[in-house]
């Protein structure tokens, strides 16, 4: 799909869902109840007034005239539907973002989806027939209602036929119009990918619009559970079948069918007449309407950048037993998850009367830090808008780095990605942030320089493939790099402690510090769906002994995949504290589909819940490669939680880590949170291990490969888990002097070691850093790193290499003080 079809492909999207929000805004302004109507002002009880009335009664209908009456309010339908994008409010974002996500992921995974259905012409007929006949029997069944209420005088049967026909219709006019606009192709034309705008008439469905709709008015008048499950099953019917005889794709399917609910809403409430029975259908945009305005709790809220001084800060209040519902092992936390752990600390400091003067300041910086949100919380939550952060970082490279993880190691670790090479390097940017209600937009960008470099010659290329199974890479240099890039740009939505976000976001899921194997910042962030619980809960019946729990989930899409092209990631943790000092965390993430394996409902299916190997499902159903997670970690209570132990564990294909701890990458540690004597000092070293002594491991074909997924667990080339890499070893240290709360002088240490069987000749390498960060008033923070290594890796270059790396930041945080 070229870039041009693609810009008129969202344009026309988001006319079509700017529509659809202002569709349901019409159901919320035309459905309010009668406490509502003695708020309104004068305009508003006019056009309640000039409203189109119920239908009339039994005795009246035989004299109406239907038809007359059928085209005024077929007329009045369309001016209201095809006028409604004047009412969109804000709010109305909070359901229509995720719609919107939901229909770009099944935009996605259509063609393949597709592809992998029967194409047996037998199978193909049943389904349309399936289709036709599902169609034809609930639209009949509607039309009976209307048609026999005439001879048993029952108004209520022949309302629920008219609206069902009345939904119908209009929501067939819309469908007709987006088909027109957007031109897919059919799955069974041309190469079966829907390329849009090519004069097809596959998006939406009109089966699937007509079916929800008529199921929509059918279920709402009649509210019995077995009317819903068979309306609602029927319309869902259909749309299966239209998707299994290969008419339509699932999108088309999904968006046609969302049509039609949304305009049998609309139908419903404004013509349905209370006295002959039903209940009550409230439409989204009232729904969200009337939460828009939530609890301080239930507010939007950012996350904080995983880089910021907060995380050490509350973790060096929890070794000093002042916060204890932090969950360390899932990261990063929301603005208002971080105001709760500095209340507890706040709580806590009080409470133990004469406290160590330590604390006290970090939980001021920390209240300083999150004013607004202790303001919120006191008088109700604000819609914001504020720029979070302005910065620029200059990093001059003195030697050869090393640029490639996923193969030979990495000069600069855990920095999103970024590129870098020899020479002058250089990032610029900003990060901004507003709320309002429950929603957030999130989003931070930079300009991001590197200087050109030599490629890798034939010979590193050929031993490349060989390591791989790829085919050969030709040889060429790396570009000079001068681009603007997205690092985080999400939206999310606060529903009940749970944060539901879309877009480009960092996730850091381990106890390690230094490096996590199943998610890191090692990569520039995914374009996901993710789904993160915001404060802790208790599981039910005795799993509530586990203690409080906290849960994440996503599901994203890796980018610069060859091998095969565009495969999905989904990823689940759940992290329990069972003991204030202890906090066990077990993980999943699954690479799967792309090209030569379907995304079909059996496949996620199987990605979920299927332990046994690939090997035994075809391309229609694959599970694709997973990865297993345990984390753990612990404060001694007898060394006065001045001590943690931890360790992150990943296996692939096993359950867990636990399961097998022989054929499982570990990454154990301990931190000493403070030294005696020296109180703003602590500690802290972490081994790391990827080599498992297991014959399946030999040329680094067991962790972060597989024999389908060749770019297995990167993104744009980077891992996306431990800079360790796929057949390692490694020790890092670091110790970190605390001025004030916010800033430090850290010494690190870093050593790696890749095996010979996997890189011809092994590799060694050797680091040292200074890093410094001073914050000046509150606003400003400036921060200077240097770091010296050596490596050896006889592939890549003969003897000894050296590199200096100097790094020299400035970043302006600007905080406003609550009204």
């Amino acid at each position: 799909m070229t870039c041009a079809v693609r810009i008129r492909l969202a344009l026309a999207g988001i006319a079509l869902w700017v529509l659809l929000c202002g569709t349901a805004r019409v159901f919320a302004q035309e459905s309010e109840s009668p406490s509502d109507k003695g708020q309104m002002n004068g305009t508003e009880l006019k056009k309640i007034s000039q409203a189109p009335a119920p239908p009339p009664s039994d005795n009246a209908m035989r004299k109406y005239n239907w038809g007359a009456q059928a085209f005024r309010d077929l007329a009045g339908d369309q001016k209201a539907l095809w006028s409604s994008p004047k009412n969109i409010r804000v709010s109305d974002m909070e359901w229509l973002v995720p719609l919107a996500g939901a229909t770009a992921a099944f935009i996605e995974t259509d063609s393949s989806y597709s592809r992998h259905l029967s194409h047996d012409p037998v199978k193909l007929s049943n389904y349309n027939k399936y289709s036709n006949v599902g169609i034809a029997a609930l639209a009949g069944g509607a039309g009976a209602l209307w048609a026999l209420s005439y001879k048993n005088h029952n108004s209520h049967w022949r309302e629920t036929g008219y609206l069902a026909g009345e939904a119908a219709i209009n929501s067939l006019l819309i469908t007709e119009a987006a088909k027109y606009s957007f031109r897919r192709e059919r799955p069974n034309i041309g190469s079966g990918t829907g390329q849009f705008f090519q004069g097809g008439v596959s998006f939406p469905s009109e089966h699937a619009t007509a079916a929800w709709a008529i199921a929509g008015v059918i279920a709402h008048e009649y509210p019995g559970p077995l009317t819903k499950i068979l309306a609602y099953g029927a319309a869902g019917f259909i749309s299966y079948s239209r998707v299994r005889s290969r008419q339509h794709f699932p999108t088309d399917v999904f968006v046609g069918g969302v049509i039609g609910n949304l305009v049998a809403q609309n139908i419903y409430s404004r013509h349905h007449d209370p006295e002959l029975g039903g209940s009550d259908w409230v439409s989204v945009s009232q729904f969200f309407r009337e939460h828009w305005h939530p609890a301080p709790e239930s507010a939007g809220s950012p996350y904080v950048p995983l880089d910021s001084w907060v995380y050490p800060a509350i973790d060096r209040l929890a070794s000093m037993g002042l916060v204890h519902s932090e969950f360390l092992t899932i990261r990063p936390w929301t603005r208002l998850e971080c105001t709760n752990l500095t209340a507890e600390a706040s709580g806590n400091l009080s409470e133990a009367g004469a406290a160590e003067s330590q604390a006290e300041d970090i939980v001021s910086a920390l209240r300083l830090e999150f004013a607004r949100e202790f303001h919120a919380y006191e008088n109700g939550a604000e819609n914001t808008a504020r720029i979070e952060s302005v910065y620029s970082r200059i990093t001059g490279v003195n030697g050869t780095p090393l640029t490639d993880g996923y193969h030979f190691g990495q000069t600069i670790v855990n920095d999103n990605g970024r590129p870098y090479q020899e020479g002058f390097n250089n990032i610029t940017g900003f990060s901004a942030y507003a709320t309002a209600g429950r929603l957030t937009v999130y989003v931070s960008g930079e300009y991001q320089h590197a200087p050109s470099a030599p490629g890798y010659n034939l010979a590193v290329q050929q031993a490349i493939a060989n390591i791989d199974h790829n085919p050969v890479q030709p040889v060429q240099p790396i570009a000079e790099i001068n681009q603007f890039s997205l690092q985080n740009a999400y939206i999310s939505t606060n529903i009940e402690s749970w944060n539901l976000s879309f877009g480009r976001q960092n996730v850091w899921w381990g106890s390690a510090y230094g490096s996590s194997f199943l998610y890191s910042n090692n990569a520039a962030p995914l374009y996901m769906v993710r789904l993160n619980r915001i404060t802790p809960f208790y599981l039910p019946w005795f799993l509530r002994y586990l203690g409080p729990a906290k849960l994440d989930f996503f599901v994203g899409r890796p980018q610069g995949h060859e091998f095969p092209p565009r495969p999905l990631m989904h990823g689940e943790m759940i992290s329990f504290k069972p003991t204030k000092n202890l906090e066990l965390s077990f993980s999943r993430t699954v690479v799967f589909g792309g090209v030569g394996r379907a995304i079909t409902p059996e496949a996620i299916w199987n990605s979920y819940f299927s332990f046994t190997s690939s090997f035994n499902y075809g391309p229609s159903d694959n599970p694709g490669k997973r990865n297993g997670g345990f984390d753990f970690s612990y404060k001694l209570p007898f060394l006065r939680n001045w001590v943690t132990v931890y360790a992150d564990a990943m296996t692939p294909d096993d359950p867990s880590p636990i399961d097998a701890p022989r054929r499982a990458a570990i990454n154990p540690g301990l931190h000493f949170t403070k030294i005696p004597w020296v109180p703003k000092l602590d500690v802290r070293v972490e081994g790391i291990y990827t080599d498992i002594t297991k014959s399946v491991t030999a040329a680094g074909q067991y962790i972060y490969w597989e024999s389908f997924y060749h770019d297995l667990y990167t993104n744009d080339k980077n891992i996306i888990g431990s800079w360790v890499g796929r057949e390692g070893e490694g020790v890092q240290a670091w110790s970190n002097y605390w001025f004030t709360p916010k800033s430090s002088l850290q010494l690190g240490y870093r050593h790696q070691k890749v095996a010979s069987d996997f890189i011809p000749g092994g590799e060694t390498l050797n680091d040292g850093s200074l890093n410094l960060s001073v914050w000046f008033h509150k606003d400003w923070n400036v921060s200077a790193s240097v770091q010296y290594e050596q490596w050896k890796a006889p592939i890549l270059a003969e003897g000894l290499q050296k590199n200096w790396t100097s790094s020299v930041g400035i970043r302006y945080w600007p905080h406003s003080a609550p009204k």
